[in-house]
């Protein structure tokens, strides 16, 4: 077999093995997780602080973010029903013109939630800095989650690697809203995520000082 055969040979392979790691992952992290995954409020019990993650509240058009507001709906429901009484909203920060939890804040005061059951986290700039900031800043080994349902199962396998006893509520969501774009994108960032946990080892981009919630 001539060498370049055998480079062929051993790029497929590689190929293969990539493609089969990339499915075994999704599939770990979806399955060790599913029943963890809620959308009914009345199954919630026992975990008062709900970790919002964060999004951009506009779409790159300038219409309104369906993820950011059916998050949003969703926390002030729970807030409501008195499910939840203290969210921690955890988002990007990046620049004066772009804040996610400023935003969030905003928007669940205006669904009625007072400022005192409201704390800002600047530093969630990933899905695993504002799940292990959490707990390792807020104080926080107990949770709701909130976000969409594809994102969920991430969200949960990160929180039971760092012991966080989490449930998602998972929000409304429709095909319209939803790009494959976006699916295809978790379906990596699953995988990612494996590895960020068990083999690169990832930490927070930014950790600093505890901020314990006294709620």
């Amino acid at each position: 077999m001539n060498w370049w055969r055998r480079m062929v040979v051993a790029i497929a392979a590689l190929l293969i093995l990539a493609i089969a790691f990339i499915f075994f992952t999704n599939f770990w992290v979806v399955k060790s997780t599913e029943n963890r995954v809620i959308s009914d409020i009345n199954l919630l019990s026992g975990h008062c602080v709900a970790l919002v993650l964060g999004t951009s509240n506009k779409l790159r058009n300038g219409s309104a973010n369906p993820f950011f507001e059916n998050r949003i709906k969703a926390a002030a429901e729970l807030f409501r029903e008195g499910k939840v009484s203290h969210f921690i909203l955890s988002g990007d920060n990046r620049s004066i013109y772009y804040n996610e939890p400023i935003e969030m804040k905003k928007a669940l005061v205006g669904l009625g939630v007072p400022d005192s059951a409201i704390t800002l986290d600047y530093a969630g700039l990933r899905t695993l800095d504002s799940i292990v900031r959490s707990k390792e800043i807020f104080g926080q080994d107990k949770i709701t989650i909130i976000t969409q349902s594809f994102y969920s199962y991430r969200a949960l396998f990160i929180s039971r690697f760092y012991k966080i006893d989490a449930l998602a509520l998972v929000t409304q969501e429709s095909e319209n809203e939803t790009p494959l774009r976006v699916y295809i994108r978790e379906y990596f960032a699953r995988t990612k995520a494996v590895l960020d946990l068990y083999l690169l080892n990832t930490a927070p981009h930014h950790l600093g000082e505890k901020e314990p919630l006294s709620i």
